[in-house]
């Protein structure tokens, strides 16, 4: 790497590149109830942290960017704090038992616990546990409410609904019919109900006729097998809608089978191969939820937490739709893990 890009890759890592440290976000009152209608707020970030605290973070997987983003907030606003980070990470959603066991360890010497969960209740009984001697926090997936300290996350329901109300736009009802394929994700991830139940309610404006419904991690090769079988038994769809993975998957499948541009692609959340096919013109939209400064709020709320400053006990950013005609002025820094960002799994 040049010296130039070098020294800004730095910058950017430390947060040293960052505007403000005032965010931007929704916040629900009563906490852990995405049905309550959320407020706007300004939240001023910590600092620094009055002690070097340690943190154990714990991810459903980092096969995707998606957590790779996550954890890029994470590590960011751990160095900028001052305090120590440690990373697990399960290796999917199927290991909700290998969850378990990289908590149990990673916890003995820890001061808090943030947890991207697998299951939404699958490791209630451990946090419960642990919630009496450490703050517990809540990153990204939705989860059951005890033990929890406090969360930093958006309504799955209303990520799911945004993309169902764009794609309602494309098409509105009493249009033509339109046949749609829908890759929900893994049954009983902390999520996937609530993006399903959103983009059905979503998608109720819509001339969506759903032909297919495919479950499955979000694994690249998870979900090419499934798109596969899915194109096998309907060769005539005309949309495929599911996760980031599902439209990365999707957009090498089409090009190798010259079906590129006959079905349209679009996602339900946002990383970076996302970013790349919307600029290509590969996938139509995707929604947002800024993973990266859901990484930094996660760490902050776990600081405030050991500290008794934690007022905000459940906020997460505004959700915003990426699609070709905003993508070259939107701010990603939000959004996306600079490139020359690897998995980083300790800070000291």
């Amino acid at each position: 790497m040049r010296p130039l890009l070098a020294a800004l890759a730095l910058l950017a890592l430390t947060g040293a590149c960052r505007a403000a440290d005032n965010w931007e976000l929704e916040s629900w009152n009563p906490p852990f109830d995405y049905r309550a209608t959320p407020a706007q707020i300004s939240y001023q970030s910590l600092e620094t942290a009055r002690k070097h605290w340690r943190i154990c973070a714990s991810y459903p997987h980092l096969k995707d960017s998606y957590w790779l983003s996550v954890n890029y907030g994470m590590v960011r606003h751990a160095r900028k704090l001052g305090i120590a980070l440690e990373i697990v990470e399960a290796g999917g959603y199927p290991n909700l038992d290998k969850q378990k066991a990289q908590i149990t360890d990673c916890t003995k010497s820890a001061d808090a616990l943030i947890v991207g969960t697998v299951s939404y209740d699958g490791l209630t009984p451990l946090l419960v546990s642990l919630s009496k001697r450490m703050p517990v926090i809540a990153a990204v997936n939705d989860i059951d409410s005890a033990g929890i300290s406090a969360k930093s996350g958006v309504s799955w329901i209303s990520m799911g609904e945004a993309i169902g109300h764009y794609f309602a736009t494309l098409h509105p009802k009493g249009a033509p019919k339109v046949r749609v394929a829908w890759f929900p994700g893994p049954k009983g991830a902390g999520w996937v109900g609530f993006v399903e139940e959103g983009f059905q309610r979503g998608l109720a404006a819509s001339a969506a006729e759903i032909v297919s419904v495919k479950w499955g991690d979000t694994g690249f090769e998870d979900q090419l097998l499934l798109l596969e079988d899915m194109l096998e038994e309907h060769p005539d769809i005309d949309y495929i809608i599911g996760s980031a993975v599902t439209a990365d998957a999707a957009v090498s499948l089409l090009r190798a089978r010259n079906l590129t541009g006959r079905i349209g692609v679009l996602a339900d959340y946002f990383t970076h191969g996302t970013y790349r096919a919307i600029k290509r013109g590969k996938v139509i939209a995707a929604p947002t939820d800024s993973p990266v400064l859901q990484g930094e709020l996660s760490i902050d709320q776990a600081i405030r937490a050991l500290e008794d400053t934690l007022t905000v006990t459940h906020a997460g950013p505004a959700i915003r739709i990426i699609d070709g005609k905003n993508i070259e002025a939107a701010d990603m820094n939000d959004s996306l893990a600079p490139a020359s960002f690897k998995p980083t799994f300790r800070v000291e």
